[in-house]
């Protein structure tokens, strides 16, 4: 069963780091709070995915059908190896007390969390192999929309998002920059445009926007500062870098889903021998996967211009 890490921070009441841990990545990103992870055994899953149905007709009186059969593809998914490990000086805990480990350790949590959610939708497993393939690099054919056709972008019409969203099996979630919220929520306040935009919270209290009832998931920064979703991607007619894209998914156990050989493994090193530091280690051994071909759709070659109908 796949559950997400608000889901699994509930699983031991007795374990308070590792579950305070695991709460930390879901607050410090969007994407994580809302992708469900599912638990596998071993370094690798394997699953098949539908590639087309078998035939059916009509048939007449006395006529028989024709025989065919559905296409199953086969797929498999190498989980990753992502984590860290944090060093508290002794001397900072005498002059600060405990509390100041704990401030690290955030840190360090919110580090990892906007690392890997920059990974699930940018990563590329051929430029760098110790990562899975994000979103950017696993859409394509009919997943992948366009907003136009002008080189450098063209501006997001809300037709075409309807169509984006359309691609998707039963959508739970969009995808986006804090700067295509500010254009939506621009669009909605004028007469001409619209867009049906409303409000939620979340599981921390925390308000989130929505577009015909699909909660947005921020992409904003990493962990080196850099947005992970901005104007600086080719558009659909050329080679100029001033376009974005948007993601339309449908997170859940059979569709688009997060990958885990078990929990988070936090463990407290406690004084290690090279130095006076206290050490706390995060591994997880971790993955993506989309077990269906309408679970996810990549709307791209968006421009930073006013929405239009």
């Amino acid at each position: 069963m796949a559950i997400t890490l608000v889901e699994a921070s509930k699983l031991n009441p007795g374990d308070v780091v590792r579950n305070a841990v695991i709460e930390m990545f879901a607050r410090s990103s969007d994407i994580l709070r809302v992708m469900p992870f599912q638990d596998i055994p071993g370094g690798s899953y394997h699953y098949n995915q539908e590639g087309s149905l078998p035939g059916v007709a009509f048939r007449g009186v006395n006529e028989a059908y024709t025989a065919s059969a559905g296409v199953i593809n086969p797929q498999v998914e190498v989980m990753r190896i992502a984590g860290g490990e944090l060093d508290v000086d002794k001397a900072l805990l005498k002059m600060h007390g405990e509390g100041v480990r704990s401030s690290h350790e955030a840190m360090k949590v919110k580090a990892l969390s906007l690392f890997l959610a920059k990974k699930m939708i940018k990563g590329d497993s051929v430029a760098e192999p110790r990562e899975f393939d994000g979103l950017q690099n696993r859409i394509t054919g009919s997943q992948l929309i366009e907003a136009g056709t002008t080189n450098g972008g063209d501006p997001l019409g809300l037709t075409v998002l309807d169509e984006a969203i359309d691609a998707v099996d039963d959508p739970t979630t969009l995808i986006l920059s804090k700067a295509m919220r500010r254009l939506l929520t621009a669009a909605a306040r004028t007469t001409t445009v619209g867009g049906f935009i409303s409000f939620d919270v979340d599981e921390f209290g925390r308000k989130v926007t929505m577009y015909n009832d699909l909660p947005m998931a921020i992409a904003d920064q990493d962990e080196a500062g850099q947005r992970i979703l901005a104007f600086d991607e080719v558009g659909t007619g050329g080679a100029t870098a001033t376009a974005q894209s948007l993601y339309v998914c449908s997170f859940g156990e059979n569709m688009l889903t997060g990958l885990q050989n078990g929990i988070m493994d936090v463990e407290d090193l406690g004084e290690i021998d090279a130095s006076p530091v206290m050490r706390t280690r995060v591994d997880w051994l971790v993955g993506l996967a989309a077990l269906h071909g309408r679970s996810a759709a990549r709307l791209r070659g968006i421009s930073n211009a006013a929405v239009t109908a």
